[in-house]
């Protein structure tokens, strides 16, 4: 976690304690290897190979059991499995999602046509096998790419859509909804993030990327109000319904961009008090940054699954002027090289901090100060030492250095005002630049 550690103290990773057999949803693909025998497993790393996988320890038992029978009963049912070098056969893909504290199994069987002659007696055999198996889906998916699931579903068994509880609230799962895989580390790591919000009953919250509203709903009865927005329609869906399951009232959901969302909210004048983003593994987009910058909301709760595209959005929400004061790991995915990271963002306090962000022509300047502008000393400090430096950092180091500046423009605004200090590393990378420019 060095890469985050620039912005405070990284605390350590929150473990599971039994790190095996988590994984809620497992996702099987079909085909044929070179003798024509049905295989299932998953793709090799960069390729469209499938490495046979009967079963494996990060996911649930029951689904690796489910889908090593239906390979089996393919063969059986003369089902062929598709094979994407000549571009016959049926079934894709086979997902399972159970939930752990329901019990639910789903599913899906995902194929190139709806055209599925021996549906009854292959579910018969089917639920004789698994009868904890509660709803059965069919998904067509007959266009080429890496992308499983496609538009058109049709329900063959059931309800096509399982429940879950979550903190004690309870959750429709759909085929094609977003729901965290690991339903034990998910409820340490929602409780965390709540904690970090600070709710008092109050709050205006909106919860970005919401999928299903699991963390929304769970905040929800700490919060005066809570605004979901999710671009996928299903999930928005299940949202709702979730709402209403749960009896919760003080709760909306709308499908569309977040980005989109909070620039309309921006514009309207709805300021949130406290944002739960949890976008995907890219991370946040400028669009929807720049919204919530505007909305300077009191604190921002950002949960992410991807370091580098942490990294790069906290430099711009500091930049905005916010501070990280916290920074949790929280183990998801045991025995892979991916962590889930909660952090907690907080809006900079004007008596306790300033932001100068003054153009050159607004200063008394010297000779000296002449020779660069504050933005050319920044650059170059960037580019030759990889840190970011502040206005305010450049002008203590200024000061130091017997580079006249204007009276006021190092000084804090309120006498008991606690202005930040710039640390070592970046005092000395200002001092090379200075040096550069010829000012020292």
């Amino acid at each position: 976690m060095s890469l985050l550690g620039e912005f405070c103290h990284v605390n350590d990773i929150i473990g599971m304690d039994d790190p095996t057999h988590y994984r809620n949803k497992v996702c099987a693909a079909f085909g044929l290897d070179r003798q024509r025998h049905i295989i299932s497993g998953i793709y090799q790393t960069g390729s469209h190979s499938i490495i046979p996988v009967d079963e494996c320890m990060i996911e649930d038992k029951i689904a690796d059991g489910i889908i090593v029978d239906i390979r089996n009963m393919l063969r059986s049912f003369k089902i062929q499995a598709f094979d994407e070098r000549t571009g016959t056969g049926w079934l894709r893909h086979v997902l399972v999602r159970r939930g752990f504290q329901s019990g639910q199994v789903m599913v899906v069987l995902v194929a190139v046509s709806p055209i599925f002659k021996l549906q009854k007696p292959f579910l018969k055999k089917l639920t004789e096998l698994h009868p904890e198996i509660t709803t059965v889906v069919l998904n067509i998916n007959d266009r080429f790419g890496p992308v499983v699931l496609g538009s058109r579903e049709k329900v063959l068994l059931g309800d096509g859509y399982i429940e879950d509880s979550l903190l004690g609230l309870c959750f429709r799962i759909s085929p094609r909804s977003f729901y965290q895989i690991n339903p034990v580390q998910t409820e340490k790591l929602y409780s965390i993030a709540i904690e970090m919000a600070g709710l008092t009953g109050k709050e205006l919250v909106l919860d970005a990327y919401c999928g299903v509203g699991t963390i929304g709903l769970c905040a929800a009865g700490k919060a005066g109000q809570v605004l979901g927005v999710e671009l996928n329609r299903d999930a928005v869906k299940d949202a709702i319904i979730n709402a209403k399951l749960n009896g919760i009232k003080n709760c909306w959901f709308t499908a569309g961009d977040a980005g989109k969302y909070m620039e309309e909210m921006s514009t309207g004048g709805k300021r949130p008090d406290v944002v739960f983003m949890d976008p995907p593994r890219s991370g946040s987009n400028p669009q929807f940054l720049s919204s919530l910058l505007r909305a300077a909301p009191k604190r921002i709760v950002y949960i992410s699954c991807g370091p580098d595209s942490l990294r790069r959005d906290l430099d711009v929400l500091v930049s905005g002027g916010y501070r990280v004061s916290r920074i949790q790991p929280v183990d998801m995915f045991p025995y892979t090289n991916h962590v889930e990271t909660i952090c907690l963002l907080s809006k900079l306090n004007a008596k306790q901090h300033i932001e100068i962000n003054l153009d050159m022509d607004e200063l008394d300047l010297t000779d000296a100060e002449k020779k660069a502008t504050y933005q050319e000393i920044k650059d170059y400090v960037l580019e030759h030492s990889g840190l970011k430096v502040s206005s305010l950092y450049i002008a203590q180091v200024k000061q130091k250095c017997g580079i006249i500046e204007r009276e006021n423009y190092n000084k804090p605004k309120s006498e008991d005002a606690k202005q930040p200090q710039c640390p070592p590393d970046k005092e000395k990378a200002i001092k090379e630049a200075l040096t550069h420019f010829g000012m020292i």
